[in-house]
């Protein structure tokens, strides 16, 4: 005969299985596995274009395994940004994978309990880039005045457009306007620098940002439609900072054969190594290529390509990767 366990003892039992165990001074302790962070760093949170990896839909080889296997580890792009000095960590764009992105973030920044990161940089009004910021909402964790650094036009994007309306009215974030080429300063030793890419605007402009630490400099454009239209000299610009993460969306023209490239520009890996291919050796090392479509065998480790292009002296992103400023 079979035994039933009453249910509010059921419910007991969901409820303490969902606590949190807490130190005597009330605080969360942090798992202590992952990347060890000692200064100012940036860490690698996501690689993947926005629409993800399997892309929906997707019949192609590239998508069957991960249909059948899923890879977590696969996350739409974002980088983040740990100062320990301070207690303080921020995020490069909201992806839909950003409820993870935002644990793993916050657990590198080991001195505070926060779980939410103290600021939060978009790039633009694509999918993949912004629409993570659902997770602050009501329906969620109904966070409190997070800060978003965000241009223009992206300001009234979210001011004039629902759900993300919702946010600003309760205020879930606090928007902070960002100006062109105008430095945020985050610490003495930390400051971020916007400035703006050619790119499909329909809803917002496009930004990268310069991320100055103590020591070094990095470049963030993880979305550019081609190098050629671009106002400022690309090798130009890598020549100043220490790292560079770039746009690498699409190996080559080839990987996708069912849609308009027109509509769709990006500079692809190989005419980047083309154009990079007069660099020395440093200024080489200093790129790393980042935002993978689904079908970018630079995804795979393994690959071909990935060999390729680490034999040319170039950097591949790849998750939990830190790099210190």
């Amino acid at each position: 005969m079979k035994k039933h366990i009453p249910l509010f003892v059921c419910a007991l039992i969901l409820l303490f299985s969902c606590s949190e165990k807490k130190t005597k001074d009330n605080m969360v302790p942090k798992p202590t596995n992952g990347p060890v962070v000692n200064g100012v760093s940036l860490v690698v949170l996501g690689t993947i274009q926005d629409a993800g990896f399997p892309q929906i839909g997707c019949t192609k080889s590239c998508c069957a395994k991960a249909f059948e296997e899923p890879d977590h580890a696969k996350k739409v792009v974002s980088l983040g940004l740990i100062d320990p000095e301070n207690d303080k960590t921020y995020l490069f764009d909201a992806t839909p994978d950003m409820v993870t992105q935002m644990k793993m973030l916050t657990q590198l920044e080991t001195k505070s309990d926060k779980e939410l990161a103290d600021g939060i940089f978009l790039t633009h009004a694509h999918i993949g880039h912004y629409t993570g910021l659902m997770f602050l909402g009501k329906e969620a964790i109904d966070a409190k005045g997070v800060p978003l650094y965000i241009m223009p036009k992206m300001k009234d994007f979210l001011v004039n457009n629902g759900p993300w309306s919702q946010l600003v009215t309760r205020q879930n974030v606090i928007l902070n306007e960002l100006e062109q080429e105008k430095s945020v300063q985050l610490s003495k030793d930390i400051e971020v620098i916007p400035f703006k890419v050619p790119h499909r605007d329909e809803f917002s402009e496009t930004v990268g940002y310069k991320i100055k630490g103590p020591t070094k400099s990095a470049l963030f454009i993880p979305d550019i439609d081609k190098w050629e239209k671009w106002e400022k000299q690309v090798i130009d610009e890598i020549k100043q900072v220490d790292y560079a993460f770039i746009d690498a969306t699409f190996f080559n023209g080839k990987e996708i054969n069912n849609r308009d490239m027109a509509e769709i520009p990006h500079p692809f890996v190989i005419e980047s190594m083309e154009k990079f291919k007069g660099l020395s050796k440093k200024e080489k090392g200093k790129i790393v290529f980042i935002h993978f479509n689904h079908t970018n065998p630079l995804i795979d480790p393994k690959s071909e390509e990935t060999q390729y292009v680490l034999e040319q002296g170039f950097n591949i992103a790849r998750m939990n990767t830190t790099y210190e400023l």
